[in-house]
């Protein structure tokens, strides 16, 4: 039990801006706050004054108020991003062992007045730091990114930057103020987190199981809220009024719940009112998994395959710019034609084995005859970074991903070739140290029993002891987790889960999967549940946009494909350990990334959530279709789920 009195530790600079946090009784003596500003430094347009009180509250919480003044003889007008907080959460990655200890994912929720922040300990070991809007309403957030501001990139996958709470006050008269409150509070876990949120009069807790719904599926979802009987409370749902069933748990806690059928899909909005106070919810509508692909794998053909007069392309898939309506190639590693772009040539071989199309085999065999002409070695089974087998940057990630698109193709056609082909490119993967590494969609497990059941047991019983060495490596190493191209990030800790498991699969030794189910419970700390469809479901993620897409923009990508690495790697532990830990949670982690994909075809690569990052807009899904269609190849193989039948 954690003892809330007297627990917070703080060390103040001028102007009363923290460079401290912590908490006495952790024994790891973390430092909650770092960033380039001190937390509490605020942002302000010219005329605007701001004067900040922090003081001890009964509760054992840490109170900050920041009070707005207008000090000139006229009205100012405030927009959007004009008044910002810095909220300077320690959230970026070092060394495992550091972040585990010593480093937290910070979880924003800003939606009106029951806004919030949850920053949970990356190695998930109490206390967490929480943070509750009591007075005042937040609109959005902005990140500001030192290395990026200072024109160096060595650290910009590492760093998450510094938030920016962005306070919502439209106008302030003439010496007129307006006030943000809020509670800094440890808490144990998640549900303590809640109970925490709650136990303040009026600020409202929505809980849903799926932020995103299928066509034809209802959106649900439940609101909690302490207030006095007899106080109004409504739902309005794009902006029209809506039923709500009442249910009171106590003398002062109610619980409403709402049910909605849309007819479209897309963005739906709502706003949940109790008395004065407003909590703003966002749920998407999708188009079933298989249709998305159905429509995007045609547009991948139809306007992603180069025919041009470069010979050497002939055949690939490239990056689409959705703005100016055309294909782009450039040698650098995230742009050219190999590496992550094989997603694509993945989800048409998917997509083919459940429904024949001449026009999309058609393409996907141009495709075939672009790889093996110049991606791959039939002789050793090396996989090439770029095109005229261009091997200027050595990449431990390629080679499962080509012998995924192998695999694939074998399940496709029927075809030996293909099978020995996927057992050749993953086979050199592990002689030149795959198994020291964390791989994204390893296909070990699976190519194991296809090896089996086609009679190739030689082939089959060298992946069964790489793969076994593999997990080994991975038990012996624990939670220290060997840094890669992003020091600390969910996509080490998803492939931990998913290679730990696939050992199991295929040796039936327990450790392996005790060792998964340990750290799935690490991997699920990049998670949270905002009832934002862009957040819900989907994981910390800070890099993409900037590495992958058009604008390079740096800031979190909400949604980003890659988070489904957690779905999948949760439901393959869950169908090893032979039932269902939390179906539900498994299919909005799934589903989280399917707005990523439109009913025309068109795609993207991230979803650059923040408002500003470093002072350039943002919130935008970026206009390239570059390497998102693992998300989608993860939906149709887990369709079942994601539809949930």
């Amino acid at each position: 039990m954690i003892h809330m009195e007297n627990i917070f530790q703080t060390e103040v600079c001028e102007n009363n801006r923290l460079s401290y946090l912590g908490n006495t009784q952790d024994i790891y003596k973390m430092n909650w706050v770092e960033g380039s500003r001190l937390w509490g430094t605020v942002r302000c347009p010219e005329g605007v004054a701001c004067t900040l009180e922090r003081k001890m509250l009964g509760n054992g919480n840490l109170q900050e108020t920041y009070c707005f003044t207008n000090s000139t003889d006229f009205p100012i007008f405030i927009r959007k991003t004009d008044l910002g907080i810095y909220t300077t959460f320690n959230d970026n990655y070092e060394d495992a062992d550091t972040c585990m200890k010593k480093r937290c994912h910070t979880h924003i929720f800003c939606g009106g007045n029951s806004s919030w922040v949850m920053a949970l300990r990356m190695g998930g070991e109490a206390p967490h730091l929480g943070l509750v809007l009591t007075d005042g309403s937040l609109g959005c957030y902005s990140v500001e990114r030192r290395d990026h501001a200072e024109g160096r990139e060595e650290n910009l996958s590492n760093d998450r930057g510094d938030f920016i709470l962005h306070p919502e006050i439209e106008e302030l008269l003439p010496g007129e103020s307006a006030r943000i409150t809020w509670e800094l509070f440890w808490f144990r876990d998640r549900e303590d987190f809640e109970k925490q949120l709650l136990a303040h009069k009026g600020f409202m807790v929505l809980k849903t199981k799926q932020c995103t719904v299928m066509k034809g599926e209802q959106i649900r979802f439940t609101v909690k809220v302490r207030v006095d009987k007899g106080e109004s409370v409504c739902v309005k749902w794009n902006g029209n009024k809506t039923g709500i069933s009442e249910k009171w748990e106590d003398d002062s806690m109610l619980s409403f719940s709402c049910a909605c059928q849309p007819e479209e899909t897309g963005e739906q909005s709502f706003e949940i009112l109790t008395g004065e106070r407003k909590l703003r919810a966002l749920f998407y509508v999708s188009e079933n998994p298989r249709r998305l692909a159905e429509v995007r794998c045609r547009f991948i053909a139809r306007k992603q395959q180069y025919h041009g007069k470069a010979e050497m392309l002939r055949g690939a898939y490239l990056i689409y710019d959705n703005e100016e309506q055309s294909l782009y190639y450039d040698h650098r590693n995230d742009y050219n034609g190999g590496r992550e772009r094989v997603g694509m040539g993945i989800l048409l071989a998917r997509y083919l084995q459940n429904k024949k199309d001449d026009e999309l085999e058609k393409s996907l065999r141009e495709y075939m005859g672009y790889v093996y002409r110049e991606l791959w070695n039939e002789e050793t089974g090396e996989i090439y970074n770029d095109i005229r087998h261009a091997q200027d940057y050595k990449r431990l990630y390629n080679a499962p991903w080509f012998s995924l698109f192998q695999l694939e193709l074998y399940r496709l056609y029927r075809d030996g070739k293909y099978l020995q082909d996927a057992f050749l490119t993953l086979y050199r993967y592990y002689l030149q140290g795959g198994g020291k590494f964390y791989p994204i969609m390893l296909p070990a497990a699976e190519l194991f029993d296809a090896l089996k059941q086609a009679g190739m047991q030689k082939e089959a019983s060298v992946i069964y002891k790489e793969l076994k060495a593999h997990g080994d490596w991975m038990l012996e190493r624990g939670f220290s987790y060997q840094k890669s191209e992003v020091d600390f990030e969910q996509s080490i800790v998803a492939p931990a889960v998913d290679c730990l498991v696939q050992a199991y699969q295929v040796s039936g030794e327990t450790k392996y999967l005790e060792e998964a189910g340990k750290q799935l419970e690490i991997l699920k700390l990049f998670h949270a549940g905002q009832p934002d469809y862009h957040q819900f479901g989907n994981a910390v993620r800070h890099w993409d946009g900037y590495w992958f897409g058009k604008n390079r923009m740096l800031g979190d990508t909400y949604p980003h494909y890659w988070s489904a690495l957690t779905g999948a790697a949760w439901m393959r532990y869950e169908q090893a350990l032979g039932e269902k830990t939390d179906r539900e949670a498994v299919t909005a982690i799934l589903r989280g990334v399917l707005s990523l994909f439109r009913q025309d075809g068109t795609a993207s690569c991230a979803m650059v959530f923040p408002v500003q990052v470093n002072g350039g807009r943002g919130h935008f899904y970026d206009p390239w279709a570059n390497d998102q269609d693992w998300g989608l190849y993860l939906a149709l193989k887990y369709y079942s789920a994601i539809v949930m039948d």
